[in-house]
């Protein structure tokens, strides 16, 4: 789980405390009698049981929830530009970018692979990252399969006319 997920938790014979709530940047939650909990880089079970290791506190055996309804954007790598469909594709563990353009149809008649870029976004700053697609679409090249990072972002511009 990660910042802006959407998560339902829901706590077994206490509707009360049942809520949907936003994963926030900071990464952590807050739902009725459990303030600031971390969800980040947790599992879905993961959160559920340290929920229950609160609410123990208050109610007698806490059996609790935890489903992700939508996830947000932080992880997602997007395709945009001259593919065939831009799109927003979930990340997973060994996503390449080989995989997010085969996602998107591939790329369009006019696209300038060998333009495109990743644009990446760490702490306190961007970076760029040259991508030399027609080379591995066409020509597979397999070098420039790079390994993408949730918020990713894959930018295939126009050939120039």
């Amino acid at each position: 789980m990660g910042p802006g997920d959407v998560l339902q938790i829901f706590v077994w014979r206490n509707e009360e405390l049942s809520t949907e709530v936003t994963v926030r940047p900071d990464g952590r939650i807050s739902t009725p009698l459990v303030d600031d909990m971390l969800a980040a880089g947790r599992s879905p079970s993961e959160l559920a049981r340290a929920i229950e290791d609160v609410l123990v506190e208050f109610i007698r055996s806490p059996t609790v929830n935890v489903m992700i309804v939508n996830e947000g954007n932080a992880n997602q790598v997007q395709v945009i530009g001259s593919v065939v469909e831009p799109l927003g594709l979930s990340h997973r563990e060994g996503l390449t970018v080989l995989d997010a353009i085969v996602a998107s149809g591939g790329l369009s008649e006019f696209a300038a692979g060998n333009r495109a870029k990743i644009i990446r976004e760490f702490d306190g700053g961007q970076a760029e990252c040259r991508l030399r697609l027609d080379d591995l679409v066409r020509k597979a090249r397999m070098g420039e399969n790079v390994a993408l990072y949730p918020g990713d972002v894959i930018v295939v511009p126009e050939t120039r006319l």
